[in-house]
């Protein structure tokens, strides 16, 4: 199958308090390196003709204005944590420059969950310069933007259903702390994946960095970075230097080609 070529953007790589964390003084969040300043996590997908997000993070309107994105044809979503959701609104400047409402993509349970939570978007009776978004509710079935292809990969974050998504041979993971041997086998045949790990010590929900490593190795994709990033994972700088060539932590405005 003939797939476009990709540009993927990491807009964040942080967990949902990002970093630097609030009121916290440790060497991680007042280092001076670039690349442990972390947004929340999010990615841009671009083709030549087709721009898209995963996620609305708190962080949305930023990242747009930090990589100059002046065109956004859809917003597909993980699942319905604030720290991926939380930006919907700011989609209202792509209705006003585009004249059109904004695609958006999301199983069932985040569908619910925004609904609540951006209640004014979805009133009958909409006030004057309120978000338009056309809302198309999606399961394990591969579908399309534009000219990109995205197949879902149902994961799990302890006992909520998460959608990955690949793109291409990339596959993109967060917010998972295990996933099932049939969804593993869509992932298998990668040539790039990026999953969560959070810190190295364990944790309810989400994979530490040696399970996420272990599963890469499991499933033996070539290439591997990982995201949502805790302050308590250590320096970007000195964790990399841990871990061999072709698995690395990503950083916000890391560019990849696939």
């Amino acid at each position: 199958m003939s797939y476009p070529d990709l540009k993927i953007t990491f807009l964040g790589t942080g967990t949902s308090s990002g970093v630097p964390m609030i009121g916290c003084h440790c060497e991680v969040c007042t280092s001076t390196d670039a690349k442990d300043k972390r947004l929340r996590s999010s990615i841009l997908v671009q083709s030549a003709t087709t721009t898209l997000v995963v996620d609305t993070t708190p962080d949305f309107r930023y990242q747009m204005l930090r990589e100059k994105v002046d065109k956004l044809d859809a917003v597909i979503f993980t699942h319905p944590h604030k720290d991926h959701i939380a930006g919907l609104d700011d989609v209202k400047a792509y209705n006003f420059f585009l004249k059109k409402p904004m695609e958006v993509f999301a199983n069932e349970l985040t569908e619910n969950s925004l609904k609540r939570e951006f209640y004014y978007i979805f009133a009958e009776k909409k006030y004057p310069g309120t978000p338009k978004v056309n809302l198309n509710q999606i399961d394990s079935d591969p579908f399309s933007v534009g000219d990109i292809l995205v197949e879902p990969i149902l994961v799990h974050h302890l006992n909520m259903p998460v959608l990955g998504f690949k793109f291409n041979r990339f596959t993109y993971i967060t917010d998972a702390n295990r996933i099932d041997d049939i969804e593993k086998e869509k992932i298998r045949h990668s040539d790039t994946i990026v999953l969560n790990a959070l810190r190295k010590q364990s944790h309810i929900s989400h994979y530490n960095l040696s399970e996420a490593v272990e599963l890469v190795d499991e499933l033996q994709i070539p290439n591997a970075f990982f995201t949502h990033i805790s302050h308590q994972m250590g320096k970007h700088a000195d964790v990399n230097n841990e871990l061999p060539g072709n698995r690395k932590l990503a950083w916000d405005g890391l560019v990849l080609h696939v």
